[in-house]
């Protein structure tokens, strides 16, 4: 059974800092590229940033210098440090793990930023 759980979202002041993570199990996790992906209110889901089983990284234009993507793949888990948070970050955020065809979700953890 695979799953993908993640933690670390919460409420957070504008310019503030949080780290999300996600573990996963059930899954060859070494050879997945791992994802986040988020959804606000309202908007469709979009991909905030991904790191292939290779190490490589991508970055959606908004989140670029502020957010950083990292595996562990001793743990079988990737996170998102997410630094210099603005309002428009609050979402859903979640954790997706993609091989081919074979793509699976987590349930996802809120992450709000306001004063």
């Amino acid at each position: 059974q695979v799953q993908l759980v993640e933690s670390g979202g919460g409420l957070v002041q504008p310019g503030g800092s949080l780290r999300l993570s996600c573990a996963a199990s059930g899954i060859g996790f070494t050879v997945y590229s791992m994802g986040w992906y988020r959804q606000a209110p309202g908007k469709q889901r979009e991909l905030v940033a991904v790191v292939t089983r290779g190490g490589n990284v991508n970055y959606a234009d908004s989140v670029k210098g502020r957010f950083t993507v990292s595996r562990d793949n001793a743990k079988n888990a990737v996170y998102l440090q997410m630094s210099s948070l603005k309002p428009e970050d609050t979402a859903v955020y979640y954790c997706n793990a993609n091989l081919d065809l074979k793509i699976y979700w987590g349930q996802g953890t809120q992450v709000t930023v306001s004063s």
